[in-house]
């Protein structure tokens, strides 16, 4: 599990969000970019993560901060997690785990003494020129958009 390193660019990408559209890269050339992956729509961790973002959206959005969520679950799946909780962004279904190959957050994990594959939770932070500044390799799923902003306005 090879994940991107601090100053890598960007990474091109396409996926289809929550309503069957097709999102890339590109979609958010000029924005500071968070890409956050989570292991599954509707658990505790996924749902507190997601709400700490919904709450300070506008927040985010006024730092020129652009979110998207990405997990192996559904379409339909994320379209019912976003009207469930009334989140903002869009979600990524990428069920062929191809982002979570690239971003290099698809592997190994431990649960209870079982070791299985699945999405190690982590969120990318990118700066208005693509370039990766930050990885949260361990968020704080409930102050996650605090988190944020103190790296973005450190950055600064």
């Amino acid at each position: 599990m090879n994940k991107l390193s601090i100053g890598s660019a960007l990474p091109a990408f396409t996926g289809i969000d929550q309503n069957g559209e097709e999102l890339n890269a590109s979609s958010f050339n000029g924005k500071r970019l968070v890409i956050y992956f989570y292991p599954k729509d509707n658990t505790p961790g996924c749902t507190a993560q997601a709400c700490s973002l919904r709450d300070d959206y506008s927040l985010l959005t006024e730092n020129n901060i652009a979110i998207l969520g990405v997990s192996a679950d559904s379409v339909s799946s994320h379209k019912k997690f976003i009207d469930k909780f009334n989140l903002p962004f869009p979600l990524i279904a990428d069920t062929d785990k191809i982002l979570l190959n690239l971003f290099g957050v698809w592997g190994e994990k431990k649960f209870m003494g079982k070791i299985y594959d699945g999405i190690h939770r982590t969120t990318f932070l990118f700066d208005e020129n693509g370039v990766l500044i930050s990885v949260i390799e361990k968020p704080n799923t409930k102050n996650h958009s605090s988190e944020i902003l103190a790296i973005y306005n450190s950055a600064i």
